[in-house]
């Protein structure tokens, strides 16, 4: 057998659902993967090793009874549907949760020196979804403060590095996640979507990133998400893995993603745009790396019998400032001292302040803008089966680019965190121009890493496409990401 986490997230599924490997064996050999990867990459704040190695044993455990009550008969189809009395579908697979997800008895620091860091007395929505599923936690990944930017760093640990050049950024905020399935810390991993938490790393880290649409997960969502933005997603090295995972997100009574994820679509039209809501307050140009990635899914895609042409998208102009007073109402909320303000990031502490200054009719009325924006976008791009576009506009950016801070091997927290909110903020809505409109629609969107600026897989830096498709189309989007090899 391959090195553990060598396996795909199904292949190592099908070993401990079969018995050849132990979820002690599986749990054991990704902590040590953690403890040689992680002083480097940043991937994990909190390690919970003896925890994981403690539900690992009853995991085991639960094998074995099922085994000496059922002996010699398969436990669960490999397609993930029950069989009577089975061992959950994700049994015995280790993971890791963003630390913005409560994980009974863990520490959640949401990313912020600003926050008193308490373990949580329960564990969250997702969370509990997941380990009901038989997954094994392993602690929690790095993300940036509050999850409000598009890389993740912030002041209680280091920064979250690319496994395919440390100096660079894992993107964020499920940047931790990303990095540790990039790097074989983890098999797979939930991520959470709010304005490209799961495309953006997904992107940056070489995955296949799936954010549902609005409400198939609502294990992912949020009570201070006034814009109902965020999604939870899959993580993963194959469409294949994504399946499984969402088999476990969002369980159907008949239908089971992995099954179908092999099946070949028919020809779709698809409609290619550079267009972005953000253009007109941030003008931006896409890097030739962008361009050679969105060329390379556009030749997989013809070659797959699909139609790709150019499709013009109008926005309206009003976007950026209405969606950024959505994405940032709950930080004006979060309760915070004034005496720990100053331990606040920058940008946090900007955006709190504009957010307490903001009436509520200022929120509603975006909303509404954001509404309609909804409804008149979704007609656009209803015209197509999908919409093609870059998954991002720039590569990977190097670490500390986006706040000017330095990040060196200097003790943490860094005592100085230069650079303006502002700053930060465009230099973000640059890099990633197509994430946080599909956000606002609800829709559902994959990446698909299509291109290495190196000339071949693992070469260089991974550069994507995005796929965004109409409501209901996870498993098409899926579907096509497994078509072109992915």
């Amino acid at each position: 057998m391959a090195d553990i986490h060598e396996l795909s997230a199904v292949q190592l599924r099908v070993a401990l659902q079969a018995g050849a490997l132990s979820a002690r064996e599986a749990t054991a050999h990704y902590l040590a993967r953690i403890e040689s990867k992680n002083p480097l990459l940043g991937s994990f704040v909190t390690v919970t090793g003896d925890k994981a190695m403690a539900e690992a044993g009853a995991a085991d455990e639960r094998y074995a009874r099922l085994q000496k009550a059922h002996p010699g008969k398969a436990t669960r189809k490999q397609t993930g549907k029950q069989t009577g009395e089975a061992l959950p579908l994700l049994h015995g697979m280790p993971l890791g949760f963003k630390d913005l997800t409560d994980v009974e008895g863990v520490v959640t620091t949401h990313g912020s020196a600003a926050l008193d860091h308490k373990p949580a007395l329960t564990d969250g929505a997702l969370v509990t979804l997941l380990k009901s599923a038989g997954v094994i936690s392993l602690g929690k990944t790095q993300v940036p403060e509050f999850g409000l930017t598009a890389y993740s760093e912030n002041r209680i640990a280091p920064p979250s590095r690319n496994p395919h050049a440390p100096s660079r950024s894992s993107g964020g905020s499920s940047g931790g996640s990303a990095a540790a399935v990039a790097a074989g810390m983890l098999p797979f991993a939930p991520g959470t979507d709010g304005g490209g938490s799961v495309r953006i790393p997904a992107a940056a880290c070489g995955l296949v990133g799936l954010k549902p649409g609005r409400g198939l997960v609502p294990a992912g969502e949020s009570s201070g998400d006034p814009a109902r933005l965020v999604a939870a997603g899959p993580l993963a090295r194959t469409a294949q893995d994504a399946a499984l995972m969402m088999d476990a997100l969002a369980p159907g009574p008949a239908s089971s993603f992995l099954e179908a994820v092999g099946q070949v679509p028919g020809p779709l039209r698809i409609g290619l745009t550079l267009d972005s809501p953000w253009s007109t307050a941030f003008p931006f140009t896409p890097e030739q790396e962008a361009l050679d990635a969105l060329h390379a899914g556009m030749e997989l895609l013809e070659h797959a019998g699909h139609i790709v042409l150019e499709a013009p998208i109008g926005y309206d102009n009003r976007y950026p400032d209405a969606f950024t007073t959505a994405w940032t109402a709950a930080v004006g909320t979060a309760r915070i001292t004034p005496r720990r303000e100053a331990l606040l990031a920058p940008l946090t502490k900007t955006f709190r302040r504009r957010a307490q200054q903001r009436s509520t009719a200022k929120l509603n009325e975006s909303l509404a803008f954001l509404r309609q924006f909804q409804r008149d976008t979704v007609t656009q791009y209803g015209q197509w089966d999908l919409m093609l576009m870059p998954a991002l506009a720039q590569t990977p950016r190097p670490v500390g680019w986006f706040t000017g801070a330095g990040h060196g091997d200097g003790n943490w927290p860094a005592a100085e965190w230069p650079g303006d909110a502002d700053g930060d903020y465009r230099k973000q809505c640059e890099f990633a121009p197509w994430s946080s409109m599909v956000n606002v629609c609800g829709l559902p969107a994959l990446t698909i890493p299509v291109h290495w600026t190196g000339g071949q897989p693992g070469a260089g830096l991974p550069m994507g496409i995005q796929l965004v498709g109409p409501m209901g189309s996870e498993l098409l989007l899926l579907q096509v990401a497994a078509q072109l090899g992915f």
